[in-house]
This record gives C-alpha cells, structure tokens and sequence, in this order.
C-alpha cells in the first residue's frame, strides 16, 4: 500500500501585494490535492466550494475512485475482481483490516458475525410499536439508534478497541435480522429467527422469506459487495463528520444512514423503479421517453443513467447486469415493468445520444429491478442499499478513528445582515 507522499510540490496564492506557498498532496495514483489547512491561519481567508465537489477533507486508504477511467478499488483491488471472486463477507473483512483474510480468517470473522446473528429481542418490541406503514428507512434508523440503549458500553467505541470490534461484530452480526425485521413488520408477517448454519446472505434470505434459493442468493452476495463502499460520498461523509465527535459507531451509522435516505442518493434505485411503473401506466411505449429524455424542454429524466462520478461506464454496473439476467431467468419472473427496464436499457445504449454522452445504465438501475424481482416492496430499496453499506460506513468510521482525525467544522461565508439594533415590538410596522 503507498502512502501519501510528503508535500514536495506548491502552488503559489495571491492575495493583494502577498503571496503563500501552499504544498500539494499527491496521493497512490498521482492524483493532486491543494493543502489548505493552515489558510485561514495564515492569510485570513477560507476557500468556497459549495457541496465541497471540489475539497477532500480526508485522506483514505479504503477506496479510490477514477470516474473519468471507470475505476472504483477496494484496498487496491479492482472491483470487476471482487465481485467475481470474493464473498460479501470477504470483502467486509478487506475493509476492516486493508488485507484479504486467509481461510483461517474469514472462518473466524464468520463465525464472529453468526455469534452476533440475533438482535436484542426488544428490537422487535421497539418495531412493534410503529405503524406498519411507517418508512422502512424510518422503521431501521429508529432500531440502529436504540443499539446504544442495549449495549451501554458501546458509546466507548470510538477510544477503546475491544469494544470497537465488538460493536462492529453487533452491528454487522444483527443489520441482516433487522432488515429482514423491518420487512415482516411492514408485510404484517411473524419474524423468523436466525438460522445459524447459513451464510450471512443464505440467512437474510432465510430470514425475508422463509427459504433460500441459491442463485438468488448467489447475485444478492454479489450486489452487496458492489455496495460496500464508495468512497466519500454523502452518507459516507456524514458518518465520518458524525464519528469526529467522538459519537459511539451505532451513532455514526445511524447518522450515515439518514444521509441516504435521500432520492439523490440511496433514494435512486426506487426512482428507477417509480419511473418504469409509469412508463407502464403509460402504455410501455419506451421510445417515447428516449425521446422524452433527449428533449432539452421536456422535464422528464432518465433514472438509472450516468453517474455524477462516473463519466464512463459504471464498473458495477457491468458485473450486475450479468446477475440481472440471471435472476429473471432464475425465477422465472413474468413482469412487465421488467420487460420495459429490458426496452429502455437496449433501446438507450444503442442510441448515439446517450453513448457519445457516456449516459449508461448504472448499478442503481440494475439493482432496482433485481430487488423488484425478488418482490422487495419499493419502500424497502434503501434499505436493501444500507445493508450493502454498513461494512463501508464502519470501515470510514473506524480508519477516521484510528487516525485520530479532529473534530469536522466547515467554514462559511456570511451573507445575511450585517449588525443592527433590537426594535422594539410597537415600534415594528
């Protein structure tokens, strides 16, 4: 693993008559970072990025990105290669400890998560006491913040590292039985207990359903991998700022988990979804919004097509499409909003609109019609997109931890009014 490399590089800034010398960081692949984190102290002026698009505000060892090339790496390894060769649970591992385990290894982290299968069982009370209609991401936030309440010790987990792999072993160990709890809640379904001679997708599934079927379970293990983490995006980002309080890890991840919420964010799969249903209603007529989608007048959009990071072909979206079809052909799904996701992706990619504007099918917009296949309400997609997650989030929590990162405190520049005096009420018109 290359380090980031000591500043040998500057820019020179320019402020009036004065000049700085700010150091540039480069990092494994070259990649170029201005250092700004002594400007304030020494010139008196902050930088303006709204939504920091253009700012890092960490260093990373966890994930890199190349969204012009279409790369995204996990510790080095590409994500074409884990998905085809790993685990989930492997791959949760990679995050966690920067290496892949060896047979003894993931045996035990295994064996760890399995330990830690069964949520506390006032979990359900807490489920129960919801409206069967509330929002799953609503119904799953409120669970993962109760955690603390159960196990008290765990608000140590940002300075003690026992507790801190204990948390993480909870936390990851329980996310699989408590999605699977937010689902039967909402379905008006009896919960079902943790089979502990299944895998961690195998027992999801046993625990959604019922039963498993093995490629089902085989393309779900794949999405999740494709999920595990992204690199600083929002919810992703918001974990960090949250965990730079020093808040416990199930604090921190229910903060990251209300960030992807958001239909701009973990929200996109089920736009995907919402829109194909109303193509449907529309008559299925999927040239018609191809159309729509190239009309610079028309307010439709395409869901599910490019990548505000990716200006290439989304990786993960390559290796799922291959699942898709697997899945369908597997369940032998009958479906006509399916057949409509089948028209508009070929349809799209053969049009020179979308391929010259490199707008391809991304992985929200395969992962939502293989969670529609499985019969996964909508509601529920985010949720699917926070168990994928989780292994992420705690990885960014942890390494920012671990590195004794300070407190997160954005600057702004002001823009109300400027001081003026108290008026008194009767002397207001």
């Amino acid at each position: 693993m290359s380090d980031v490399a000591e500043p040998q590089e500057t820019v020179e800034l320019k402020i009036g008559e004065e000049s700085y010398s700010l150091p540039v960081i480069t990092g494994s692949y070259q990649e170029k970072g201005i250092d700004i984190s002594k400007l304030l102290k020494t010139t008196g002026h902050v930088t303006f990025d709204e939504g920091f698009k253009n700012t890092g505000s960490t260093t990373s060892s966890i994930t890199f990105i190349d969204g012009i090339k279409g790369i995204l790496e996990h510790r080095g390894y590409p994500i074409e290669q884990l998905a085809d060769h790993s685990s989930f649970t492997e791959v949760m591992f990679l995050l966690l400890n920067t290496e892949l385990p060896s047979a003894t290894e993931l045996s035990h982290f295994e064996q760890k998560l399995k330990d830690n299968a069964t949520p506390p069982v006032g979990l359900r009370a807490i489920l129960d006491s919801l409206p069967r209609e509330a929002h799953p991401m609503s119904m799953i936030g409120t669970i993962i913040s109760a955690l603390p309440g159960f196990y008290p010790e765990s608000v140590d987990s940002w300075k003690n590292e026992d507790i801190r792999w204990n948390t993480i072993y909870r936390l990851l160990g329980h996310m699989p039985a408590m999605v699977a709890y937010v689902y039967r809640r909402r379905q008006g379904l009896a919960y079902i207990d943790p089979d502990p001679s299944l895998g961690y997708v195998e027992n999801f599934l046993h625990m959604m359903y019922g039963e498993v079927n093995a490629e089902v379970a085989e393309a779900l293990d794949t999405l999740l991998v494709l999920h595990a983490d992204h690199e600083q995006n929002c919810s992703a980002a918001t974990v960090r700022m949250a965990g730079s309080s020093h808040v416990n890890l199930f604090a921190a991840i229910a903060a990251g988990n209300s960030a992807l919420w958001g239909p701009l964010h973990g929200g996109a799969n089920q736009k995907v979804i919402e829109m194909l249903e109303a193509i449907r209603e529309d008559g299925g007529d999927t040239q018609k919004y191809i159309d729509k989608a190239k009309d610079k007048e028309d307010p439709f959009r395409l869901m599910g097509f490019g990548h505000r990071v990716y200006k290439n072909f989304d990786p993960r979206a390559k290796v799922i499409k291959m699942y898709t079809d697997k899945v369908l052909d597997a369940l032998n799904i009958d479906d006509p909003v399916l057949d409509i996701a089948k028209g508009l992706e070929k349809e799209a990619i053969a049009d020179p609109y979308f391929s010259s504007r490199k707008l391809f099918p991304n992985v929200d917009f395969y992962s939502g019609i293989i969670y529609r296949a499985l019969g996964i309400p909508v509601p529920m997609f985010t949720v699917m997109f926070a168990l994928g997650r989780l292994p992420g989030w705690i990885a960014q929590w942890k390494e920012l931890r671990e590195s004794g990162q300070a407190i997160g405190r954005p600057r702004q520049i002001y823009t109300g009014y400027t001081k003026r005096d108290y008026t008194p009420m009767e002397d207001r018109s």
